[in-house]
């Protein structure tokens, strides 16, 4: 009985760190459709909703609305913690290209590694 008390904590505590992980988004978007998926782990967020409204968020904390001239400055200062770091783009699919080239720009010449986040490919295809 004690073993199993044992093996009941030890699973505990492993949903307990793990659950930890996920970052949920309160921000509603429909992001486009990929077929493949990556498995890069970014550790900054830009998020761009359907009404073009910009959001940064660092690790697990909540996003956070700015203009978009605090995007470089927000991006910065985590690359200057974190050099090895990853900025994943969330746009809402309706978003104006336009609107996206504008903060790949800014990894590009910041020289920032950028993930573009997408919706995993629909099964039965």
């Amino acid at each position: 009985m004690a073993s199993m008390t044992d093996v009941i904590f030890l699973l505990l505590i492993f949903f307990m760190v793990t659950s930890t992980v996920v970052v949920p988004s309160a921000i509603k978007l429909t992001l486009p459709q990929a077929q493949k998926q990556t498995a890069a782990k970014p550790i900054s967020r830009v998020t761009i909703d359907a009404d073009g409204n910009y959001y940064v968020a660092y690790g697990n904390q909540k996003e956070k609305q700015v203009s978009f001239e605090q995007i470089t400055p927000f991006l910065q200062e985590r690359y200057d913690r974190e050099p090895e770091m990853f900025v994943a783009l969330y746009a809402d699919e309706s978003v104006p290209y336009r609107e996206i080239v504008k903060v790949l720009d800014i990894a590009n010449r910041n020289k920032f590694k950028m993930v573009l986040a997408t919706r995993p490919p629909k099964s039965g295809r």
